[in-house]
């Protein structure tokens, strides 16, 4: 069964502003990419309040924005003078257009892409469906819901996720020995 298409986000999460910077409407945010650097060539961003599920978002015009820190950036938009004008952006989530996205190479997907898709051992046996990707500081962790096992946790290394096919709806995992319950 091929992954639904229908359920593409048409937006994807850079970063979530974390306080007004100064009194000029300068805002510091923290970023949530793997391509922070995509920031300096987007001159329109979109803001909302559920990163999950981007709605009633608000289009704003870039006017620069440079790294402070690590994941931490500033960033100035049209129309923002003041420190209150920033303010109303505290913990607001920042959005790019997904057809503004930086592109992937072949071999990647994007996170959204692997929710759902059917996972399978090497050996053919059908585990069930991932559900829900938990990030962690090392690697991420793929759930995957399963009728024979309950939940299975499988650590995002290249040893285990041997192949992910979005077009298909399939992922292919080598399951480490001691993975699953007898």
């Amino acid at each position: 069964m091929a992954a639904e298409s229908d359920n593409s986000p048409q937006y994807l999460v850079l970063a979530r502003v974390m306080r007004p910077h100064g009194i000029r409407g300068d805002l510091s945010i923290k970023m949530m990419t793997d391509f922070p650097e995509r920031m300096n060539d987007l001159d329109v961003i979109y803001f909302g309040s559920d990163p999950e599920k981007p709605r009633n978002l608000s289009k704003q015009q870039v006017v620069w924005v440079r790294r402070a820190k690590n994941d931490q950036w500033l960033l100035h938009l049209e129309g923002f003078n003041t420190r209150d004008d920033a303010d109303a952006m505290r913990s607001k989530y920042i959005f790019v257009a997904l057809k503004d996205a930086v592109p992937l190479e072949a071999d990647e997907v994007y996170l959204f892409q692997v929710i759902g898709l059917e996972v399978q051992t090497t050996q053919g046996e059908v585990l069930g469906r991932l559900t829900e990707i938990i990030e962690t500081g090392a690697n991420d962790v793929y759930a995957v819901k399963s009728e024979k096992y309950g939940e299975v946790l499988l650590p995002a290394i290249p040893s285990v996720v041997l192949n992910i096919n979005v077009e298909a709806g399939t992922m292919t995992v080598e399951i480490p020995d001691g993975l699953l319950p007898e």
